[in-house]
């Protein structure tokens, strides 16, 4: 399973370009409205709390990259792979039986805050009776650990799935996986996807909705931001080749876009019709990169630095002008990377000032 996320995350899983790994920000769940179904691991039913209208619901077909999943009857025991998955299921009020650790940007439990205030509104934090199972993916899918759960269902609306890897998961239940891309599904899609796989339709389009309220009422405090033309990348000062840079596929550019910016035409030029999540470019053309903003990840302040004085990649137009961004907040990242109704709220407080201090700094 490939991830677009960032370098040095998972050596274990193939490397789509060389500074890609394993991993792909107040207002968490609080600011969202959970409903009471529960499918953690201490029970094999639904939740008194869940609707006989969401029951009704059933049978389901979802159509994804591999062809059809048919649930059918509402989930009562629900598995997760990769991230955002989990995510979307605590948020519409419903506890996983087992979700992948957080292994890169989480918490010293696997966890992420965002998932971490979710789950206690629910009464299912980590070290209770009812939190969900956690497994590792380090090494990949962990067929093992799912199948001795028993799920009903396995979410994995936004992944990396393999036509492999789903054949082997549906052998322990129906699998709901990504819809075309891996690892291209929009937190909205997979909000809607996950939603019909629950029989929470409504929760979900709700769910959207509400968030991206939340969205907006956050970005309407940076009104600099507006409209400015950004580049998300990957810059490594040590590597000759160190420049990828994200395309319209992938969910970070993606967020910038929905909240009022503009994806740089040379991006946009370079990647017309490609349905990868990235391209490389040659750290000689650099200044050829020409955007308001660039927004990219870096292990520590000190690579930051490092960029800003290589000879090359100082001359991208908008490193020149001041107006980098240069994330080297594992956590922050992974919410942007890994986007769902709850990270990305809870990302806005830090993420926003960010971006619009490098807006203030356009020219």
């Amino acid at each position: 399973m490939t991830s677009p996320l960032f370098t040095g995350l998972s050596a274990t899983r193939r490397t789509l370009f060389k500074s890609a790994g394993k991993a792909t920000a107040v207002l968490a769940a609080a600011a969202l409205t959970l409903s009471a179904c529960s499918t953690g691991p201490a029970s094999s039913t639904t939740d008194a709390g869940a609707s006989s209208s969401s029951s009704s619901q059933f049978p389901v077909t979802i159509e994804h990259a591999f062809g059809k999943t048919t649930i059918e009857k509402q989930p009562t025991r629900v598995a997760t792979v990769s991230w955002v998955n989990d995510d979307v299921a605590i948020a519409l009020g419903v506890v996983p039986v087992g979700v992948p650790k957080n292994e890169w940007g989480g918490n010293e439990q696997g966890s992420t805050p965002w998932k971490d205030a979710a789950l206690e509104e629910l009464g299912a934090g980590f070290g209770s009776d009812k939190a969900p199972v956690q497994y590792s993916e380090a090494d990949g899918i962990n067929f093992t650990e799912i199948a001795k759960l028993t799920p009903d269902v396995i979410l994995a609306a936004y992944s990396g799935l393999t036509e492999e890897d789903y054949k082997k998961l549906s052998e322990i239940a129906p699998v709901v996986a990504h819809p075309e891309l891996a690892y291209g599904t929009s937190w909205q899609d997979s909000t809607s996807i996950i939603g019909k796989a629950l029989g929470k339709d409504a929760e979900a389009t709700k769910l959207i909705s509400d968030t991206e309220a939340t969205i907006k009422e956050k970005v309407a405090e940076y009104p600099q931001i507006e409209g400015k033309s950004f580049i998300y990348g990957n810059l490594e000062p040590a590597k000759g080749d160190g420049v990828n840079v994200y395309t319209a596929n992938d969910n970070r550019p993606r967020f910038l876009s929905d909240i009022g910016m503009t994806l740089a035409p040379v991006v946009e030029e370079n990647s017309k019709d490609s349905k990868e999540f990235f391209i490389p470019w040659s750290a000689e053309k650099a200044n050829e990169l020409e955007s308001d903003v660039f927004v990219t990840w870096v292990p520590d302040s000190s690579t930051a630095d490092a960029i800003k004085a290589d000879p090359l990649l100082s001359q991208i137009p908008a490193i020149k002008n001041g107006a980098l961004v240069a994330d080297s907040d594992n956590t922050l990242t992974l919410s942007i990377s890994a986007a769902s109704p709850l990270s990305l709220p809870w990302s806005l407080d830090t993420f926003l000032p960010q971006l619009a201090s490098a807006a203030d700094a356009v020219k």
